[in-house]
């Protein structure tokens, strides 16, 4: 048998791993780097977070990534120089805090990795009727592995697609083997440039368990700053939306749109939410010569009122849901302030409260998908919804 496959049984055969978690997202901001300690898989699933970390991304990086992110039109070669690139890159970030933490690369069963997501084209966008589903996350999972001699399990997304789904939100999965509780009506709800959540309903009916994106969480509030402030990635604490003023003819423009209107699960990104989506709406409702911060005002209840909406429509009028926030966008506290107002219903935590920071989140959950790749059995797993099937994902590389 080949010394890898017998090295992987082994990991599999044992009660407790030690795996890392990664996640870049669309906002650009920094790898997350999540170790973990999980035992068991599926229902039976424990997890210790050991260490968190997110290494910001230098702007150097940032602008590489930046000429082909989201963009139909780019530069094939650039593209394919990224790929192992991004990997080594990110293979010396962990390399780097492996040893901040003390420990040897022999300690680590497994590396999960994200991969930077460039493009995301579900079919209902493209409208290209010979093409399905398709989506692109860089970072090639055999240049991860051999730079850092541990075995990784990565481009999750394709096996989704494969399986009918869209390759997003992934979400669904870990939430549902981490956080589900019978008897508990629960929405887990990250907000990151793109905000989605996870509804798991107390009664645990696999069958209408989901996870759908909204719409833009972070990512429209960012982009301006960053093109209105050079040298500033956000708006901290919110303090330029909060001295602005909310346009109605521009909150208008930028809720039209058929997105909104569609059924769950559903899934976007940049692509439609990016800079040219908030110009449009600005010119479509006369308001160009907008301040600044009213700009922000605006696009910060926009944001907010379409997460809500979303969450409305899935839980209709029942009262109690508890809904436990995650990501960068539950930072910001007139988004936060909006939610509540808008959800008056519901009680509002972090994850933290569930035993996982809130801002190491999403890089836990796909440890617990790289778990599930090589310990889980998919075909113990209840049937799901349409849209969400319930397959292994993840491509494993050998270091060697």
């Amino acid at each position: 048998m080949n010394p890898n496959l017998e090295r992987l049984h082994v990991i599999g055969s044992k009660k407790e791993k030690l795996i890392i978690g990664l996640m870049s997202g669309t906002s650009l901001d920094g790898l997350d780097i999540a170790l973990c300690r999980i035992e068991g898989n599926g229902n039976d699933t424990r997890l210790q977070l050991l260490q968190f970390e997110t290494l910001v991304y230098s702007a150097a990086f940032r602008k590489e990534i930046q000429q082909v992110f989201a963009k139909k039109n780019i530069d094939g070669e650039k593209l394919c120089l990224l790929h192992p690139w991004i990997a080594l890159q990110h293979a010396a970030m962990i390399l780097n805090r492996l040893k901040k933490w003390g420990m040897e690369t022999g300690d680590i069963d497994l590396l999960a990795s994200h991969g930077q997501t460039i493009y995301h084209a579900p079919s209902r966008f493209h409208e290209n009727e010979q093409f399905g589903n398709a989506t692109l996350q860089l970072g090639d999972g055999d240049h991860l592995s051999v730079a850092t001699g541990i075995i990784t399990v990565s481009d999750f997304r394709q096996k989704h697609i494969a399986a009918g789904g869209e390759g997003a939100p992934l979400a669904v999965y870990g939430d549902r083997i981490l956080f589900s509780k019978k008897g508990e009506d629960r929405i887990l709800l990250n907000i990151g440039g793109i905000a989605n959540f996870t509804w798991l309903p107390g009664n645990s009916d696999t069958a209408i368990i989901f996870c759908t994106d909204t719409g833009p969480g972070n990512t429209l509030m960012d982009g301006y700053v960053q093109s209105a402030f050079p040298g500033q990635n956000f708006d901290l604490d919110a303090r330029l939306a909060m001295t602005g003023t909310v346009n109605n003819s521009f909150l208008a423009a930028l809720k039209d749109n058929d997105f909104f209107k569609e059924g769950v699960p559903r899934t976007t990104g940049p692509e439609l939410f990016g800079q040219a989506y908030l110009n449009a709406a600005l010119q479509r409702s006369h308001t160009t010569d907008l301040e600044a911060a009213d700009v922000l005002s605006t696009l910060n209840i926009f944001s907010a009122e379409t997460i809500a909406e979303a969450i409305r429509k899935c839980i209709k009028e029942r009262l109690g849901v508890n809904i436990y926030g995650s990501g960068g966008g539950i930072h910001n506290p007139l988004l936060r302030q909006h939610l509540s107002e808008l959800l008056p219903g519901c009680n509002w935590y972090t994850t933290a409260d569930l035993g996982i920071d809130p801002n190491a989140k999403e890089a836990v959950l796909f440890a617990v998908l790289a778990n599930e790749c090589i310990c889980g059995n998919p075909a113990l797993a209840a049937k799901g919804m349409e849209g969400m099937p319930l397959v292994s994902m993840g491509k494993i590389s050998f270091p060697s």
